[in-house]
Protein backbone atom coordinates (compact mmCIF):
# COMPACT_ATOMS: atom_id res chain seq x y z
CA UNK A 1 0.00 0.00 0.00
CA UNK A 2 1.61 3.28 -0.72
CA UNK A 3 2.36 5.43 2.08
CA UNK A 4 1.84 9.01 2.20
CA UNK A 5 5.31 10.00 1.35
CA UNK A 6 4.48 11.60 -2.12
CA UNK A 7 8.18 11.99 -3.09
CA UNK A 8 8.47 8.02 -3.26
CA UNK A 9 5.62 7.09 -5.13
CA UNK A 10 5.95 6.16 -8.56
CA UNK A 11 3.59 8.08 -11.44
CA UNK A 12 0.30 6.25 -11.47
CA UNK A 13 -0.12 3.62 -14.49
CA UNK A 14 -2.11 5.04 -17.06
CA UNK A 15 -5.39 3.40 -18.27
CA UNK A 16 -4.49 4.23 -21.74
CA UNK A 17 -0.94 2.76 -21.77
CA UNK A 18 -1.51 -0.07 -19.13
CA UNK A 19 -0.29 -3.54 -20.40
CA UNK A 20 -2.32 -6.28 -21.33
CA UNK A 21 -1.46 -8.02 -17.70
CA UNK A 22 -2.09 -4.90 -15.66
CA UNK A 23 -5.40 -4.45 -17.52
CA UNK A 24 -5.82 -7.94 -16.02
CA UNK A 25 -5.39 -7.28 -12.84
CA UNK A 26 -7.59 -4.58 -12.95
CA UNK A 27 -10.54 -6.11 -14.64
CA UNK A 28 -9.98 -9.05 -11.70
CA UNK A 29 -10.13 -6.43 -9.27
CA UNK A 30 -13.34 -4.55 -10.51
CA UNK A 31 -15.26 -8.16 -10.43
CA UNK A 32 -13.92 -9.15 -6.73
CA UNK A 33 -14.77 -5.81 -5.84
CA UNK A 34 -18.26 -6.12 -6.63
CA UNK A 35 -19.09 -8.95 -5.50
CA UNK A 36 -17.86 -7.64 -2.38
CA UNK A 37 -20.19 -5.04 -2.47
CA UNK A 38 -23.10 -7.12 -3.13
CA UNK A 39 -22.38 -9.69 0.12
CA UNK A 40 -21.57 -6.20 1.76
CA UNK A 41 -25.49 -4.95 1.08
CA UNK A 42 -26.62 -8.28 1.60
CA UNK A 43 -25.70 -7.58 5.52
CA UNK A 44 -26.78 -4.39 5.79
CA UNK A 45 -30.17 -5.46 4.47
CA UNK A 46 -30.54 -7.34 7.18
CA UNK A 47 -29.99 -4.81 9.91
CA UNK A 48 -32.97 -2.22 8.33
CA UNK A 49 -35.59 -3.48 10.80
CA UNK A 50 -33.59 -2.16 13.96
CA UNK A 51 -31.48 0.52 12.58
CA UNK A 52 -32.96 1.55 9.17
CA UNK A 53 -30.96 2.58 6.10
CA UNK A 54 -29.92 5.72 7.54
CA UNK A 55 -28.01 3.69 10.04
CA UNK A 56 -26.70 1.32 7.88
CA UNK A 57 -25.52 4.14 5.58
CA UNK A 58 -23.93 6.39 8.71
CA UNK A 59 -22.04 3.22 10.18
CA UNK A 60 -21.06 2.03 6.75
CA UNK A 61 -19.38 5.51 6.32
CA UNK A 62 -18.15 5.57 9.79
CA UNK A 63 -16.43 2.42 9.27
CA UNK A 64 -14.79 3.20 6.03
CA UNK A 65 -12.74 5.86 7.79
CA UNK A 66 -12.23 4.14 10.92
CA UNK A 67 -10.32 1.42 8.33
CA UNK A 68 -9.01 3.30 5.68
CA UNK A 69 -7.84 6.56 8.00
CA UNK A 70 -5.45 5.08 9.82
CA UNK A 71 -3.52 2.83 6.78
CA UNK A 72 -3.39 5.62 4.28
CA UNK A 73 -2.87 8.83 6.69
CA UNK A 74 -4.34 11.43 4.31
CA UNK A 75 -2.25 14.60 4.78
CA UNK A 76 -5.20 16.80 4.64
CA UNK A 77 -3.39 20.12 5.05
CA UNK A 78 -1.07 19.28 2.26
CA UNK A 79 -4.44 19.02 -0.30
CA UNK A 80 -4.14 21.94 -3.01
CA UNK A 81 -7.70 23.32 -4.52
CA UNK A 82 -7.46 21.38 -7.37
CA UNK A 83 -7.08 17.98 -5.03
CA UNK A 84 -9.90 19.61 -2.88
CA UNK A 85 -12.46 19.24 -5.78
CA UNK A 86 -12.62 15.45 -6.85
CA UNK A 87 -12.28 15.15 -2.77
CA UNK A 88 -15.68 17.13 -2.10
CA UNK A 89 -16.93 15.81 -5.04
CA UNK A 90 -16.58 12.31 -3.43
CA UNK A 91 -17.67 12.94 -0.25
CA UNK A 92 -21.19 14.58 -1.84
CA UNK A 93 -21.42 10.95 -4.13
CA UNK A 94 -20.87 8.66 -1.64
CA UNK A 95 -23.76 10.38 0.27
CA UNK A 96 -26.11 10.33 -2.15
CA UNK A 97 -24.85 6.97 -3.52
CA UNK A 98 -25.57 5.17 -0.66
CA UNK A 99 -27.86 6.43 0.98
CA UNK A 100 -30.62 6.37 -1.83
CA UNK A 101 -29.21 2.88 -2.80
CA UNK A 102 -29.94 1.23 0.83
CA UNK A 103 -32.80 3.29 0.54
CA UNK A 104 -33.91 1.46 -2.50
CA UNK A 105 -32.84 -1.53 -1.72
CA UNK A 106 -35.44 -1.43 1.68
CA UNK A 107 -38.33 -0.69 -1.11
CA UNK A 108 -37.82 -2.93 -4.10
CA UNK A 109 -34.87 -5.37 -3.11
CA UNK A 110 -31.21 -5.59 -4.15
CA UNK A 111 -31.29 -6.56 -7.10
CA UNK A 112 -33.73 -4.42 -9.01
CA UNK A 113 -32.11 -1.50 -6.58
CA UNK A 114 -28.56 -2.38 -8.02
CA UNK A 115 -29.87 -3.33 -11.78
CA UNK A 116 -31.04 0.35 -11.59
CA UNK A 117 -28.27 1.86 -9.94
CA UNK A 118 -25.92 0.19 -12.75
CA UNK A 119 -27.31 2.67 -15.77
CA UNK A 120 -25.16 4.99 -13.96
CA UNK A 121 -21.76 3.33 -15.41
CA UNK A 122 -23.77 2.30 -18.88
CA UNK A 123 -24.16 5.65 -19.40
CA UNK A 124 -21.02 6.53 -18.72
CA UNK A 125 -19.80 3.88 -20.99
CA UNK A 126 -22.70 4.54 -23.79
CA UNK A 127 -21.54 8.76 -23.60
CA UNK A 128 -17.78 8.06 -23.91
CA UNK A 129 -17.78 5.31 -26.79
CA UNK A 130 -20.12 7.74 -29.26
CA UNK A 131 -20.79 4.84 -31.79
CA UNK A 132 -23.76 3.87 -33.73
CA UNK A 133 -24.74 0.71 -32.14
CA UNK A 134 -24.92 3.23 -28.49
CA UNK A 135 -28.47 4.49 -29.60
CA UNK A 136 -29.48 0.86 -29.63
CA UNK A 137 -27.87 0.20 -26.65
CA UNK A 138 -29.15 2.96 -24.75
CA UNK A 139 -33.13 1.97 -26.27
CA UNK A 140 -32.61 -1.80 -25.38
CA UNK A 141 -31.18 -0.31 -21.53
CA UNK A 142 -34.59 1.75 -21.31
CA UNK A 143 -36.49 -1.03 -22.72
CA UNK A 144 -35.47 -3.12 -19.86
CA UNK A 145 -35.90 -1.03 -17.01
CA UNK A 146 -39.62 -0.62 -18.35
CA UNK A 147 -40.09 -4.25 -18.06
CA UNK A 148 -37.90 -5.03 -15.33
CA UNK A 149 -39.97 -2.55 -13.33
CA UNK A 150 -43.33 -2.67 -15.15
CA UNK A 151 -44.57 0.68 -14.30
CA UNK A 152 -48.71 0.32 -13.34
CA UNK A 153 -50.47 1.61 -10.34
CA UNK A 154 -48.53 -0.60 -7.91
CA UNK A 155 -45.51 0.29 -9.19
CA UNK A 156 -43.02 1.05 -6.24
CA UNK A 157 -41.86 4.35 -8.14
CA UNK A 158 -40.41 5.83 -5.49
CA UNK A 159 -38.25 3.13 -5.13
CA UNK A 160 -37.34 3.39 -8.70
CA UNK A 161 -36.82 7.00 -8.38
CA UNK A 162 -34.06 6.08 -5.91
CA UNK A 163 -32.47 3.69 -7.79
CA UNK A 164 -31.87 6.29 -10.65
CA UNK A 165 -30.95 8.17 -7.86
CA UNK A 166 -28.12 6.08 -7.13
CA UNK A 167 -27.27 5.50 -10.88
CA UNK A 168 -26.30 9.34 -11.23
CA UNK A 169 -24.28 9.13 -8.31
CA UNK A 170 -22.25 6.63 -9.18
CA UNK A 171 -21.94 8.02 -12.30
CA UNK A 172 -20.81 10.87 -10.94
CA UNK A 173 -18.38 7.97 -8.59
CA UNK A 174 -16.90 6.66 -11.32
CA UNK A 175 -15.61 9.82 -13.12
CA UNK A 176 -14.32 11.37 -9.80
CA UNK A 177 -12.82 8.61 -8.73
CA UNK A 178 -10.85 8.14 -11.71
CA UNK A 179 -9.90 12.27 -11.14
CA UNK A 180 -8.47 11.18 -7.55
CA UNK A 181 -6.54 8.53 -8.69
CA UNK A 182 -4.61 10.65 -11.18
CA UNK A 183 -4.08 13.78 -8.57
CA UNK A 184 -3.28 12.22 -5.42
CA UNK A 185 -0.82 9.03 -4.90
CA UNK A 186 -2.20 5.40 -3.65
CA UNK A 187 -5.37 5.77 -1.52
CA UNK A 188 -4.95 9.24 -0.32
CA UNK A 189 -7.86 10.70 -2.00
CA UNK A 190 -10.14 7.98 -1.00
CA UNK A 191 -9.42 8.25 2.24
CA UNK A 192 -9.32 12.12 2.97
CA UNK A 193 -13.04 11.71 1.39
CA UNK A 194 -14.28 9.22 3.71
CA UNK A 195 -13.08 11.40 6.87
CA UNK A 196 -14.89 13.87 5.52
CA UNK A 197 -17.73 11.80 4.76
CA UNK A 198 -17.41 10.72 7.99
CA UNK A 199 -16.97 13.84 9.92
CA UNK A 200 -20.25 14.95 8.04
CA UNK A 201 -22.18 11.99 9.18
CA UNK A 202 -21.46 11.80 12.96
CA UNK A 203 -24.04 14.20 14.23
CA UNK A 204 -26.40 12.48 11.71
CA UNK A 205 -25.35 9.37 13.29
CA UNK A 206 -25.77 10.64 16.71
CA UNK A 207 -29.53 11.67 16.48
CA UNK A 208 -30.69 8.77 14.46
CA UNK A 209 -29.32 6.05 17.04
CA UNK A 210 -30.65 8.20 19.89
CA UNK A 211 -33.70 7.51 18.10
CA UNK A 212 -33.24 4.14 16.75
CA UNK A 213 -31.51 2.46 19.52
CA UNK A 214 -29.04 -0.34 17.64
CA UNK A 215 -28.40 -4.29 18.62
CA UNK A 216 -24.99 -5.60 18.98
CA UNK A 217 -25.83 -7.70 15.78
CA UNK A 218 -27.09 -4.83 13.98
CA UNK A 219 -23.99 -2.47 14.32
CA UNK A 220 -21.82 -6.13 13.46
CA UNK A 221 -24.03 -6.50 10.06
CA UNK A 222 -23.15 -2.90 9.37
CA UNK A 223 -19.69 -2.78 10.09
CA UNK A 224 -19.25 -5.77 8.13
CA UNK A 225 -21.63 -4.09 5.10
CA UNK A 226 -19.10 -1.06 5.37
CA UNK A 227 -15.96 -3.08 5.13
CA UNK A 228 -17.39 -5.66 2.05
CA UNK A 229 -19.20 -2.43 0.60
CA UNK A 230 -16.71 0.25 0.88
CA UNK A 231 -13.35 -0.44 1.93
CA UNK A 232 -13.26 -3.56 -0.54
CA UNK A 233 -14.53 -1.84 -3.53
CA UNK A 234 -13.12 1.62 -2.76
CA UNK A 235 -9.47 -0.10 -3.18
CA UNK A 236 -10.37 -2.41 -5.81
CA UNK A 237 -11.99 0.29 -8.05
CA UNK A 238 -9.00 2.45 -7.43
CA UNK A 239 -6.80 -0.43 -8.89
CA UNK A 240 -9.03 -0.98 -11.91
CA UNK A 241 -9.51 2.91 -12.90
CA UNK A 242 -5.61 3.16 -13.34
CA UNK A 243 -5.38 0.11 -15.48
CA UNK A 244 -8.96 0.35 -17.40
CA UNK A 245 -10.60 3.05 -19.42
CA UNK A 246 -13.32 4.77 -17.73
CA UNK A 247 -15.52 3.18 -20.29
CA UNK A 248 -14.24 -0.37 -19.98
CA UNK A 249 -15.25 0.38 -16.36
CA UNK A 250 -18.32 1.07 -17.00
CA UNK A 251 -19.22 -2.08 -19.24
CA UNK A 252 -17.60 -4.74 -17.46
CA UNK A 253 -19.65 -3.35 -14.20
CA UNK A 254 -22.36 -5.28 -15.79
CA UNK A 255 -21.49 -8.14 -13.17
CA UNK A 256 -22.97 -5.91 -10.66
CA UNK A 257 -26.70 -7.22 -10.79
CA UNK A 258 -25.72 -10.78 -11.85
CA UNK A 259 -24.01 -10.56 -7.88
CA UNK A 260 -26.68 -8.18 -6.45
CA UNK A 261 -29.31 -10.81 -7.79
CA UNK A 262 -27.27 -13.86 -5.92
CA UNK A 263 -26.76 -12.02 -2.43
CA UNK A 264 -30.77 -11.03 -2.93
CA UNK A 265 -31.81 -14.80 -3.59
CA UNK A 266 -29.54 -16.95 -1.21
CA UNK A 267 -28.94 -14.10 1.83
CA UNK A 268 -32.05 -12.46 1.38
CA UNK A 269 -34.58 -14.46 0.30
CA UNK A 270 -35.75 -12.20 -2.64
CA UNK A 271 -36.26 -14.46 -5.21
CA UNK A 272 -37.23 -12.24 -9.01
CA UNK A 273 -39.95 -12.92 -11.40
CA UNK A 274 -39.82 -13.39 -14.98
CA UNK A 275 -40.50 -9.82 -16.13
CA UNK A 276 -37.65 -8.88 -13.78
CA UNK A 277 -35.10 -11.20 -14.79
CA UNK A 278 -35.90 -10.28 -18.15
CA UNK A 279 -36.11 -6.54 -17.68
CA UNK A 280 -32.17 -7.64 -16.12
CA UNK A 281 -31.15 -9.89 -18.98
CA UNK A 282 -32.47 -6.28 -21.41
CA UNK A 283 -30.07 -4.40 -19.74
CA UNK A 284 -27.28 -6.66 -19.75
CA UNK A 285 -27.13 -7.34 -23.46
CA UNK A 286 -27.08 -3.83 -23.58
CA UNK A 287 -24.10 -3.78 -21.95
CA UNK A 288 -22.25 -6.76 -23.13
CA UNK A 289 -22.90 -5.53 -26.70
CA UNK A 290 -21.28 -1.57 -25.54
CA UNK A 291 -18.43 -3.78 -24.10
CA UNK A 292 -17.43 -6.12 -27.09
CA UNK A 293 -18.26 -3.16 -29.57
CA UNK A 294 -15.65 -0.84 -28.01
CA UNK A 295 -13.17 -3.73 -26.59
CA UNK A 296 -9.97 -2.04 -26.67
CA UNK A 297 -7.65 -3.64 -29.60
CA UNK A 298 -10.46 -4.76 -31.89
CA UNK A 299 -11.18 -3.34 -35.22
CA UNK A 300 -14.43 -2.87 -36.72
CA UNK A 301 -12.61 -5.54 -39.91
CA UNK A 302 -12.23 -7.42 -36.99
CA UNK A 303 -8.45 -7.54 -37.10
CA UNK A 304 -6.83 -6.68 -33.60
CA UNK A 305 -4.58 -4.26 -33.52
CA UNK A 306 -1.28 -3.67 -30.12
CA UNK A 307 -1.15 -6.71 -27.39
Amino acid sequence: MTTTTAPAVAAPIAAATASSRQRAAGIAALVGGSASNQVGAAAGAHAFPVIGAVGVVAIRQLTTAAVLVPLVRPRLRALTRAQWGPVLGLVAVFSVMNLSLYLAVDRIGLALAVTLEFLGPLTVALLGSRRRIDLACALLAAAGVVVMTRPGPTTDLLGVALGLTAAAAWACYILLNRSVGQRLPGLEGTAAASLVTALVWLPVAAVWFVLHPPTPAAILLAVSCGVLSSVVPYVADLVALRRVPAELFGTLSSVSPVWAALAGWLLLGQALEVHEWLGMALILASNSAVSVAGRPGVRRGGGTIGA
